[in-house]
């Protein structure tokens, strides 16, 4: 086992569901290993600027059910600079830090694999995003919250739609992955998914209206926010402008999809990713994303992590245009 005896935990880049719990376990964890605990806030920055705080058993109380992160979280244009980084390493030896487990996404392991580069500390991440655009999971920690709370609203929006007849053009999250469009679309019953993993969407939209059943009452289409086309606004316009027979509002989910109490499936994957990743650092593990796959835990090296190269599923995209009929 390796000699660690602080072990560092911070939340970083945007907030998922479920980071509250995945802290929770990594603390426990650690206290079950007789190890100490650091709780690092506002991430990268607060690493900088030495915002440290000791964390026991009481700390990480109930929290599990949670959204948000206990220990902040921040974007951190100072860890981009060597000096920065610098600066972040000499507070950890202050602080006694020996090992460090981060929870974020492309940014956050971006950041990890640098600083593991230039200094010497054993360093972990967990999944926590919730576009579930990482390699090495299939599901990061936020995701299923997220796709949740967006059917939710879907089908709240629906019911107006189907009042006054109306076409509903419908953003949902996703920086430059249609995950959450793509399987939500599916579970709200949308007519059309505008995805920026597929081109031409605008055109298959129209194709799609145009050809569509008169006697549906209510048209969903849900727009990732990434999507060529520009966003739902944008979308909206140009429907509106093409079908000005359509009644066509366009609504914004935006960051209410982060929010909120996590759900059963993330508050398990977070405890499950927490575990793992403090017995993977007492094993010799360094520079790793600790993920589920196949629901076993799997070790991806954090370049292997932060690609963007996840595949869309064709399935998925045939089932959308056999089910909107």
């Amino acid at each position: 086992m390796a000699q660690i005896k602080n072990i560092g935990v911070f939340t970083s880049g945007g907030d998922a569901p479920g980071m509250n719990a995945a802290i929770r376990a990594v603390v426990r964890t650690a206290l079950y290993y007789d190890l100490q605990v650091t709780g690092i806030r506002r991430g990268y920055e607060g690493m900088i600027h030495g915002e440290m705080i000791e964390m026991d058993r009481k700390s990480v109380s109930n929290i599990i059910q949670r959204g948000g992160t206990i220990l902040k979280t921040a974007r951190s244009e100072g860890f981009k600079t060597v000096g920065g980084r610098r600066m972040a390493y000499n507070q950890l030896v202050k602080h006694g830090v020996d090992a460090l487990v981060g929870i974020g996404g492309d940014g956050t392991f971006t950041g990890a694999r640098i600083f593991g580069q230039e200094y010497n500390i054993p360093f972990i991440g967990l999944p926590g995003t919730i576009d579930n655009d990482l390699n090495g999971t299939d599901f990061t920690i936020g995701y299923d919250t997220a796709i949740n709370t967006v059917i939710d609203a879907v089908d709240k929006i629906r019911d107006t739609a189907e009042s006054h007849d109306r076409l509903f053009i419908i953003e949902v999250m996703g920086r430059d992955s249609g995950l959450i469009a793509l399987r939500t679309g599916i579970a709200s019953g949308a007519e059309s998914i505008l995805i920026p993993e597929t081109k031409n969407n605008i055109n298959a939209l129209f194709d799609r209206l145009e050809r569509g059943r008169k006697d549906k009452a209510s048209k969903i289409v849900i727009v990732a926010e990434a999507e060529e086309a520009g966003g739902a606004f944008e979308v909206g316009r140009q429907v509106k402008e093409k079908y000005p027979n359509y009644d066509t509002r366009v609504s914004i989910l935006g960051h209410i999809q982060r929010g909120g109490r996590p759900s059963c499936m993330d508050r398990v994957l977070a405890s499950r990713v927490g575990v793992a990743a403090v017995e993977a650092l007492l094993a010799g593990h360094r520079n790793e994303m600790i993920g589920i796959v196949h629901n076993e835990i799997a070790y991806t090296p954090f370049e292997h992590a932060i690609k963007h190269n996840v595949d869309i599923n064709p399935d998925f995209l045939k089932i959308v245009e056999i089910l909107s009929l």
